[in-house]
């Protein structure tokens, strides 16, 4: 079978903007658990041996074709687009001379299974058909064409509804045309020409190809199948919505048989890429998309969502977590709630916690940064303890630059390292540092602030200042009775003259002065002579240090 189907081009109609889905983007392009719907129609032809596909686009014809780039399919450009046999016509000119069928299916039937189209193609090379058309009955034929067979049962002709609309007789007809034909490609180049356009819609119809083989004396023959569900194209957010979920379905329970727990299967959504290892367990509301690829024994806790990444075996994804394009090694542990954006690489048994984000960085095997904390464009060595809000600031606004912590580093809490900047194997960071310059091997790093302690006041109380003293004899002689250095009233009064000089002019100025430690210093300076100065002479030192340290400032 395979080898007779590569002697067949496929030509999946995808020109139309598809007005019932109310939507401004190509219909084809609308994802079903990630990928375009189109997409699963060109699984399935690969599948079963079809690698000739031709893609006609129209709208949004750009969009498609990069879309699909990487499909392997040839693309032929319909403009305007004028039906669905002006598309026919348009690509004809691109089918090989080799090819002796040509399929017709629409790019909007994603779940049409390789079945059936194996089943359409055996009927028309069994009756040596000119034509054979898949069909289907409805329990209501809806806005399908109708199709109208005589008394022997042949297919006569394929009536659009639009053109039914005065003819309740056609009307009532339940079976319809699905879209999926099959030509003789050396009858298709010969008669495609003699197709007219409709007088109601201006449209070029494929179904008027079942006319012209009677009139050429040829056979027609059509296939009715079963499984109408699953052979209807998509036109509406419900159908899509539908599909979704019966693609789901069919996906899980692959998964399911192949050894992976689903917890709760109807709230799980799993890509048709993605590859799980067995015993795995996979929590409610659960996104993986994409090439993704689990190992055995995971666990995926709810409300996940991982793109494009490969976890190897025993890796623990905690709830909330998100993670695209990277890789994590065996016994890694994320989350809950954490980032992995692109191209981020974790090794054996690293952990990430809580609210941390990793960007394009490697963390080798141990590393733990279990809380609050951002590593982007960074190299982390085996073993290094992050702290938790710690953060590499990597870009300066015009460039990013990298961070490099050595092995068995300690990088304390709250700590920014701005890069480019190199942390040594061993060293340590301490906490609620700002880090510009290298910190070598087995060194402490610190960049911090000095601690300063002031007076504050209490919420809700107005701050009071207080009222400055004038430094006078009596307030003087007060405070000099509290320091044990009384003087008598003459000594008392030229201290006041002196200090005054020496722009002491407050009580409270002295006092900044007459420190316990100056008084100290003054007493080991005679001390030193063998002397024990008197309360005057104490106060005359006072004076000169008040002096030096107003020249000094």
């Amino acid at each position: 079978m395979a080898e007779i189907l590569r002697s067949t081009t496929a030509m999946i109609l995808a020109a139309g903007q598809g007005t019932r889905m109310k939507t401004s983007h190509p219909k084809v392009l609308h994802q079903i658990l990630g990928r375009p719907l189109i997409a699963y129609l060109l699984d399935t032809l690969k599948s079963i041996g079809i690698t000739d596909i031709l893609v006609v686009v129209g709208y949004q014809a750009e969009k498609v074709m990069n879309a699909l780039g990487e499909e392997g399919v040839r693309f032929v450009v319909q403009e305007p687009q004028l039906g669905t046999g002006h598309a026919v016509q348009v690509a004809m000119s691109a089918v090989p001379p080799q090819s002796e069928t040509v399929m017709v299916l629409c790019g909007d039937v994603p779940l049409i299974s390789g079945g059936s189209i194996a089943a359409l193609y055996r009927l028309h090379q069994q009756a040596g058909a000119a034509v054979t058309v898949q069909t289907v009955e409805l329990p209501d034929g809806a806005h399908y064409g109708r199709v109208v067979r005589d008394s022997q049962g042949r297919v006569l002709d394929v009536v659009q509804s639009k053109d039914a609309a005065d003819r309740p007789d056609i009307l009532a007809i339940r079976e319809i045309n699905t879209g999926a034909y099959c030509f003789e490609a050396a009858f298709l180049r010969q008669v495609l020409g003699e197709l007219e356009v409709s007088p109601v819609t201006g449209e070029i119809y494929l179904t008027d190809m079942i006319q012209l083989a009677w009139k050429h004396g040829r056979r027609v023959e059509a296939l009715l199948d079963p499984d109408w569900p699953n052979l209807l194209g998509i036109n509406s957010r419900k159908e899509l919505a539908e599909a979704t979920q019966t693609l789901r379905r069919r996906i899980n329970e692959v998964h399911l048989n192949a050894g992976v727990t689903l917890m709760d299967p109807e709230s799980t959504y799993i890509g048709p890429e993605v590859i799980i290892g067995r015993d795995t367990i996979i929590y409610p509301n659960v996104y993986l998309e994409g090439r993704t690829r689990i190992g055995e024994n995971c666990v995926i806790e709810p409300n996940v969502k991982i793109s494009e990444s490969i976890l190897a075996a025993n890796v623990y994804v905690k709830m909330g977590s998100v993670i695209t394009e990277s890789r994590l090694a065996e016994g890694v542990q994320v989350g809950p709630y954490s980032h992995l954006r692109p191209l981020s690489d974790l090794r054996e048994g690293v952990r990430v916690g809580n609210f941390v984000e990793v960007k394009k960085s490697v963390l080798y095997p141990g590393v733990k940064a279990n809380h609050l904390t951002y590593l982007g464009d960074a190299e982390v060595g085996t073993g290094t303890n992050v702290g938790a809000g710690t953060i590499t600031c990597n870009y300066d606004g015009v460039t990013k630059h990298k961070t490099i912590i050595g092995e068995k580093a300690f990088i304390g809490s709250n700590t920014a390292l701005v890069a480019p900047v190199i942390i040594g194997a061993g060293a340590y960071v301490g906490a609620g540092s700002t880090i510009t310059q290298d910190v070598p091997p087995g060194k402490l790093g610190l960049g911090r602030a000095r601690q300063v302690i002031k007076e504050r006041r209490q919420a809700g109380k107005k701050a009071e200042t207080p009222e400055e003293v004038a430094l006078t004899a009596g307030s003087l002689a007060q405070a000099l009775n509290e320091l044990n250095l009384t003087c008598s009233t003459e000594a008392v009064e030229k201290l006041v003259s002196l200090f005054i000089s020496l722009e002491l002019r407050t009580l409270e100025a002295f006092l900044k002065v007459a420190t316990a430690e100056n008084l100290a210093l003054i007493r080991r300076m005679y001390a030193m002579e063998g002397q024990e100065p008197s309360n005057y002479d104490m106060l005359i030192n006072l004076a000169n240090l008040a002096a030096g340290l107003g020249r000094r400032d």
